[in-house]
């Protein structure tokens, strides 16, 4: 194709082609106005060197609007220019029938290539996702092992810390209790948590199980505790509000009446 391109730049009507019209110098007011996309061979020649066509077909296009832009802008079919511009398009239109065959072949291979490229890419991407999941399967199984470990190592529960940790559990709020359940049901697969009565039995429970529900219960009164005050002082606040403007219209009724009083003295 780059030959074929080649040999209409050394064709002798080629030369009003070559570069991008000069339409400063020629003082062709209305070309941009006609022409919507100027097109020349040398900016063709150095896309092609930019790597910017992706196939042989984006540069038959633009070869062809180098043409047709001039033979559009020179209507005239006995311009010289649009005789130069026609004649030179027939003649890149005979060499590019004969390309065609290899155009299609060459387009097939690319394919091909980008398919394969995709594939080994998928392969190398899902090989990756294998590789990491097997390695935090990995990572989790080590940090379940060493928890269960650190767990044995400590000293268990006593009666009265399970007492706490029961009566803890009692006062959460509903959202706070569901999620206790869930903790609970976690490492007791037998356990229903969506059952309408539940019955926790808190001496069954592993170590383990005992000490997230601990520091769960410890973090969900604290966050109870804070929402509480909040809502204590809001409604405080409120009340305050409601009492000043009591206050506030308590004093206008009362400045009122001594107005009131004041007038009634004076006219008696």
């Amino acid at each position: 194709m780059i030959s074929k391109a080649n040999e209409l730049s050394a064709h002798k009507w080629a030369e009003p082609f070559l570069e991008p019209v000069d339409v400063k110098g020629l003082r062709l007011r209305d070309y941009y106005k006609i022409i919507k996309r100027p097109m020349d061979f040398s900016t063709i020649q150095k896309q092609m060197e930019a790597n910017v066509y992706k196939n042989a077909r984006e540069i038959y296009a633009d070869v062809r609007l180098v043409f047709s832009n001039a033979m559009t802008y020179n209507e005239d079919n006995k311009h010289d220019i649009h005789v130069m511009a026609k004649t030179l398009q027939q003649k890149f239109e005979e060499k590019w029938i004969h390309l065609i065959p290899k155009v299609v072949a060459a387009e097939k291979r690319q394919i091909d290539e980008e398919a394969q490229a995709l594939a080994a890419q998928e392969a190398a991407i899902a090989k990756l996702a294998r590789d990491t999941n097997n390695e935090l399967n990995h990572l989790n199984l080590l940090i379940e092992e060493l928890r269960e470990s650190v767990m044995q190592r400590c000293r268990k529960m006593s009666t009265e810390e399970k007492r706490k940790l029961s009566s803890g559990i009692a006062s959460l709020c509903p959202e706070y209790l569901f999620k206790a359940l869930e903790l609970i049901a976690q490492s007791n697969p037998n356990f229903q948590d969506s059952a309408e009565e539940v019955d926790i039995d808190i001496d069954a429970q592993s170590e383990i199980t005992l000490r997230r529900l601990k520091f769960f219960v410890k973090g969900a009164l604290e966050n109870q505790a804070k929402n509480s005050a909040t809502k204590a002082k809001n409604q405080s606040a409120d009340a305050d509000d409601i009492s000043n403007r009591k206050r506030v219209i308590c004093d206008a009724l009362a400045k009122t009446a001594r107005k009131r009083s004041k007038k009634l003295t004076t006219v008696s």
